[in-house]
């Protein structure tokens, strides 16, 4: 079972989901995502939402080869989570493939690393 996810892992998760919801350009909502997605990754729940979101993204941008990306990050978010199998840094999005690590921000990695 993964360990909570710490409380400021968790604000700052937050933070950018709120960030997606209310940010006017897509590219912005995009963006809040991915910084979301990088700091849910440990963690089955937070990492499936935010997938969901992506999701919800897409589909809101007709984008369906993100759409169909989206769904199937969804379907292995949270086993991915629950066995420490992820990518880290990855940003979830459709255009960079499923197992790719990406490097992680500076300020992101402070974050996971607290």
């Amino acid at each position: 079972m993964p360990r909570p996810m710490p409380v400021g892992v968790r604000t700052a998760y937050t933070a950018e989901m709120t960030a997606a919801r209310t940010a006017a350009a897509p590219a912005d909502r995009w963006r809040h995502l991915e910084r979301a997605h990088i700091l849910s990754q440990p963690w089955p729940w937070p990492h499936t939402r935010n997938h969901v979101a992506m999701l919800g993204l897409a589909l809101r941008q007709r984008d369906r080869r993100e759409a169909l990306g989206q769904v199937v990050r969804i379907i292995v978010a949270a086993p991915g989570s629950a066995l420490g199998r992820y990518p880290e840094g990855n940003t979830g999005r459709a255009n960079v493939p499923l197992t790719r690590p990406m490097p992680l921000p500076d300020d992101l990695a402070a974050i996971l690393t607290t």
